[in-house]
């Protein structure tokens, strides 16, 4: 029984391909060692998923800054603004598309589908002229194979990437981007005859526009695209892989008749009604690669439901057809749980990033083929179950709060005007009253008190007296400004564990939340962004800002604003 991986997080489990990129940018660093941190990146993950009993592993997913970018490059449809001559492209223009030089502005980047993931947006038009212009796809399965790992090179398809682009400036709003098919489809058919020679026998064509809502010539233009390529793809294993939603009835139908197509991936976790499709109608002979493990949450699986959900499938499809996969690429989740070293134990038996995603889903093509590992279901049957029914999941409390919220709660008593006299009364505030928005710089001393705090060199006594000593410059640099309403400044916000980042300053001060030191998710490019996780009901133990609102307020007789 066979297990496949989508895709896999690019970023390094601590980050490293940011740090190099950024490096890179900064002119600190060459471009040789950007390709050496790449490279070592590329090898250990395909290394941990060979290592781990994955039978089909992707190359391509790899990039320096976004896939779709890197498809871009592939065809050779670079703006004109960026001068490019031709020949192979180098990281000048790549980088010069992806975030703007010091003359043109970079490419526009959009949310990729639901995710927090952005893409550089294709900018076409009639006048394009397409060329294989990098030959990135080849070369790292190559180099995958050169460290004796068969990889299934993963390509963008054409016809998402077709419909994931915009007219170029200039073009016609209403110019088909469609129209481009044929002057594209040379270039993948360069490609494909290239992966062949070097050995490939899959490939992977990522179509997840398949999943949107669309009219009967769009789904065409798959049709279309199939029939030209399957003379190229003949001798090769094509699979063509959909995620993030259900198919429509139709569009079901126009990918399982594609031709030349050996297989098909499906998002199985957020497509419930894709398996029925599928129970209801799949072509014999065919491969299913079944998305069961969530590539898109820090959740672990739930091996026992995963597993006779495969099972209903094997009988549709034969148990030699069924391949087991995540439910798209792994590269919007964090990358390797065991770098945290401070969540607890409970909650980290709870939680499963892409390193762990890769476990599940070989533990689950193992249990199929009759090789279960019974202690691993079992320790995965017992956190689930811990999960339901821990008390930090579910909180009384909380539950019966929420419960007894009428609509009334979500409107004041009183009316504006009545807040505005009672407010005025008290605050006696001029006409066009001045403020702030709250959050002060942060000053070198600042930052060395809160050094020394986090080293324990200095005592909490001391920390909260070098803090009140910073509002007081704070309160009197605005009384002296003649500001009507006052702020404090905030320098408590940016402590040492929080990392100058509000929403765990808040969140460290509640019930329900936990967070990561490594739990970094690629946004865009070299951002990446370290979302809280939510394991349960959210509650205040104690006050959050009183203690620093009413310290502040105390040395003014100016009115203070509270901070939330």
């Amino acid at each position: 029984m066979a297990s496949h991986i989508v895709g896999y997080p690019r970023m390094g489990p601590k980050r490293e391909l940011k740090f190099a990129l950024e490096s890179f940018w900064d002119k600190k660093s060459s471009a040789e060692d950007l390709q050496k941190v790449a490279a070592d990146l590329r090898s250990s993950i395909w290394k941990q998923m060979s290592d781990a009993g994955i039978k089909y592993i992707p190359s391509n997913t790899f990039s320096y800054y976004d896939q779709v970018l890197d498809a871009t490059s592939m065809l050779g449809a670079v703006p004109p603004r960026y001068g490019w001559n031709g020949g192979e492209i180098g990281f000048d223009t790549y980088f010069s598309m992806a975030r703007g030089n010091a003359s043109v502005p970079a490419m526009e980047m959009t949310k990729w589908f639901d995710t927090n993931y952005h893409f550089i947006v294709p900018e076409l038009g009639p006048d394009v002229n397409f060329s294989y212009a990098s030959h990135k796809a080849v070369d790292e399965y190559k180099e995958a194979k050169a460290l004796g790992v068969n990889t299934i090179p993963v390509l963008i398809g054409p016809v998402s990437y077709l419909l994931l682009s915009k007219p170029a400036k200039g073009v016609e709003k209403t110019f088909s981007l469609l129209s481009l098919l044929p002057k594209i489809l040379p270039i993948y058919k360069e490609v494909i005859s290239e992966l062949k020679a070097a050995g490939a026998s899959w490939i992977q064509f990522d179509e997840p526009t398949l999943v949107l809502d669309l009219d009967s010539h769009k789904l065409q233009a798959f049709t279309a695209a199939y029939d030209d390529l399957e003379s190229t793809l003949s001798g090769l294993n094509v699979l063509i892989e959909t995620y993030f939603a259900d198919l429509t009835a139709e569009a079901y139908k126009t990918l399982i008749g594609l031709k030349g197509v050996t297989a098909y991936g499906l998002d199985l976790v957020r497509g419930a009604q894709t398996l029925d499709l599928v129970k209801s109608n799949f072509p014999k002979g065919k491969y299913l690669f079944a998305g069961v493990v969530d590539g898109r949450n820090i959740w672990a699986n739930d091996l026992a439901a995963s597993f006779s959900t495969l099972k209903e499938l094997e009988a549709v499809v034969g148990k030699e057809n069924l391949v087991v996969s995540t439910s798209c690429s792994l590269l919007h989740t964090a990358v390797d749980l065991v770098n945290e070293t401070k969540l607890d134990d409970e909650i980290k038996s709870w939680l499963a990033f892409a390193a762990q995603k890769v476990v599940e889903v070989n533990a689950l093509a193992k249990a199929l083929a009759g090789q279960k590992d019974e202690a691993f279901f079992s320790a995965n049957a017992a956190a689930q179950a811990s999960r339901k029914s821990s008390p930090r999941v579910t909180n009384e409390a909380v539950q019966k709060a929420a419960a007894a919220l009428k609509g009334s709660d979500h409107r004041r008593a009183t009316n504006v005007s009545a807040r505005l006299d009672a407010q005025q009364k008290k605050l006696n505030l001029p006409i066009l009253p001045t403020t702030t928005i709250g959050s002060f710089p942060q000053t070198l001393e600042l930052r060395r008190v809160r050094r020394e705090f986090k080293a324990n060199k200095i005592s909490e006594d001391d920390y909260i007296k070098a803090i009140k000593e910073e509002i007081k410059k704070v309160v009197d640099l605005q009384e002296e400004l003649d500001i009507d309403v006052l702020v404090h400044g905030e320098p408590e916000v940016s402590v040492p564990s929080h990392r100058n980042d509000m929403v765990e300053y808040f969140g460290e001060q509640l019930s329900g939340f936990a967070f990561t030191v490594n739990g970094w998710v690629q946004s865009y490019g070299s951002r990446c962004v370290k979302p809280p996780i939510i394991y349960g009901d959210v509650s205040r133990p104690k006050p959050m800002t009183v203690f620093w609102s009413s310290t502040a307020q105390s040395m003014t007789a100016r009115p203070m604003k509270g901070m939330l």
